[in-house]
């Protein structure tokens, strides 16, 4: 059987291959430290599963409208106006997590051979929605130079006149860096004067240790107008598996959007909207307890990481990821690759790790913090000598 060329083209995910092979060593019993999560650790807060409870138990079961019910849109749209973003009812849709809506929006913007600004390092789904939906994703390379963000100049190198989007992600996924407000109207300045949508990815907004999260829509009616905000309650309240996102921005934009959906999922599943409303109207105290946990946990890890030799990182400000440049560390363990180093470490050492080509950065790996702490040093501490034994084996074998 022949498959359609556009499934063809996909990457396989190496997020979820590392957390396979991460599964089948543990079922063979391996004491395997997984590092690879990109989900809290933590369980959806009680009153959330009440709410989830209360609504089946009231027969809350049957169909709701394709782009969510009534109640959790006038939520969302309470919550952005905390973030000073105000948006009419019809300009948000609720989608089945924040991917699905950020796949029915490349559908619904994009015409073959259309330009997406990607910057590097990305969230691995980003180039490939926007392949599956016909454009072009046109990659700008930062590092630790530019501290991973994108500026007026880099955008200006990439424009053409097929550029449709970019996609801003912060707090990001991978690199944990938040754009400050300065650097948002540098980016918000270059898309107004080229007339090109802003796809900003908000879904860990809540996760900041360093700073306050400011929404690019948020600075002025001119950029708010080209923008569309993704977010949903996977990060802020551990609700991964709920699948709950939403899109807000242009309202015959957002329409698309739903009746694409309506023809696909019908609907987000009722009992995760009412949990959702909850996450949104009830009590929040679970937010402010988690940033503080992931916050403590970074403050005590990154230190140990950098003792690992040749290791280069820069101190996330959010999100909960490290992704350290191990450019210098491959060297020392003779290796060829990042790639090389993530699958022996996890043969040898029995850490999981994503390797940063994952991301579009070959020279990066990635390593969640959304674990517990002592697993996270025990993992650390075994990083550290698998290098050390690395780097003596090498030496012995050079002299």
């Amino acid at each position: 059987m022949e498959l359609s060329h556009r499934v063809q083209q996909l990457t396989p995910s190496s997020t979820l291959a590392i957390t396979a092979k991460a599964n089948e060593l543990k079922a063979n019993g391996e004491p395997v430290i997984g590092l690879a999560a990109g989900e809290p650790d933590f369980n959806t807060p009680a009153n959330i599963i009440e709410a989830a409870f209360k609504a089946v138990n009231e027969g809350k079961t049957k169909y709701t409208p394709a782009g969510g019910l009534p109640a959790l849109k006038q939520a969302i749209q309470q919550k952005l106006e905390k973030d000073n973003l105000s948006y009419e009812l019809n300009e948000i849709m609720v989608a089945s997590g924040a991917k699905h809506a950020l796949y029915n929006l490349f559908q619904s913007i994009l015409n073959e051979g259309d330009e997406v600004i990607i910057p590097i390092p990305y969230w691995v789904s980003y180039p490939e929605q926007v392949i599956l939906a016909g454009g072009k994703p046109v990659f700008v390379f930062t590092d630790e130079t530019t501290n991973y963000k994108l500026t007026r100049e880099m955008l200006d190198t990439v424009v053409t006149s097929k550029t449709k989007a970019l996609i801003l992600n912060s707090p990001s996924n991978p690199s944990g860096v938040i754009y400050d407000r300065e650097e948002l109207e540098q980016v918000a300045n270059f898309a107004v004067s080229n007339d090109i949508i802003v796809i900003s990815d908000e879904i860990y907004e809540t996760l900041i240790y360093d700073g306050t999260h400011v929404s690019i829509a948020s600075l002025n009616e001119d950029i708010k107008r080209l923008t569309i905000v993704i977010n949903g309650v996977s990060k802020s309240h551990s609700m991964t598996g709920w699948r709950i996102g939403y899109a807000a921005g242009d309202a015959k934009l957002i329409k698309a959007m739903t009746d694409l959906a309506s023809h696909s999922t019908s609907n987000p599943t009722t009992p995760s909207q009412w949990a959702a409303v909850e996450a949104y109207n009830g009590d929040d105290s679970f937010i402010k307890k988690m940033n503080g946990i992931f916050k403590d946990r970074l403050e005590t890890i990154y230190p140990k990481l950098m003792e690992i030799p040749g290791i280069q990182c820069i101190k996330p400000r959010g999100a909960f990821y490290l992704y350290p440049n191990v450019s210098e560390t491959i060297k020392f363990c003779g290796f060829n690759t990042a790639d090389q180093f993530v699958e022996q470490l996890l043969d040898e050492a029995l850490v999981a790790v994503v390797p940063g080509s994952s991301f579009g950065s070959p020279d990066n790996i990635r390593l969640s913090y959304a674990t517990d702490l002592d697993s996270m040093l025990e993992a650390i501490e075994r990083m550290k000598q698998f290098v050390e034994k690395r780097m003596e084996n090498n030496d012995e074998d050079n002299n």
